[in-house]
């Protein structure tokens, strides 16, 4: 991750935690989830305060949260203490076994990439996938160039295709643009499906 937005992220753990806690639910993507993953282990890479990953537990799919930020996991372990939260990032995501997971999250991190390890990080996202398994991948649109918010995140600006690109291996079950519910910003996100016969190399 970018590090002036890790170092964000530490810095206002608590604050991200209690504003990601404030919004709506997002119904959209919970439904999504229902719709296309299988019962079985799910990594949600990018966790946070780990809103998510305490809703796939709860709902059928057993997860783990993963998160290069310190300060966000320590938010996750004290609101969601039964959860394994493990500290990584992308696009190394080191110590993570290729095949492990039936399900892969990844809810609005990409952006907080440069553009330039986006497609290493998607195939890696693939690779943890088991044959056949379900890659969930969103990103904020920013559509005049990389900036940064107040926080000093970076949202950066990158061609749709390095995304494509790299899942043109895998199988595009959904692929939409729309305003989040939960965040009401502009998303785009991808469903895709692992082939079966896709061999991992990381």
């Amino acid at each position: 991750m970018d590090q002036s937005t890790l170092e964000a992220y530490d810095r206002k753990a608590a604050f991200f935690a209690a504003d990601w806690g404030a919004q709506p639910t997002p119904t959209d993507l919970q439904e999504i989830i229902r719709r296309f993953f299988r019962r079985g282990l799910t990594a949600d890479i990018g966790c946070g305060s780990g809103r998510d990953t305490a809703w796939l537990c709860q709902n059928g799919f057993p997860a783990i949260g993963y998160d290069p930020s310190e300060g966000l996991l320590a938010e996750a372990r004290r609101l969601h203490p039964s959860i394994q939260f493990r500290r990584n990032a992308l696009p190394e995501l080191e110590d993570v076994a290729n095949s492990a997971f039936a399900n892969v999250l990844c809810e609005t991190v990409i952006m907080h990439l440069a553009p330039a390890v986006i497609p290493a990080a998607v195939r890696r996202l693939l690779c943890v996938l088991e044959p056949e398994g379900t890659l969930y991948l969103s990103w904020r649109v920013n559509e005049t160039g990389s900036s940064r918010d107040e926080h000093g995140r970076l949202y950066a600006y990158f061609d749709e295709e390095l995304v494509k690109g790299a899942l043109n291996a895998a199988t595009i079950l959904l692929d939409e643009r729309l305003q989040s519910a939960s965040s009401g910003k502009v998303i785009r996100r991808i469903v895709a499906r692992k082939s079966a016969a896709q061999v991992d190399s990381s």
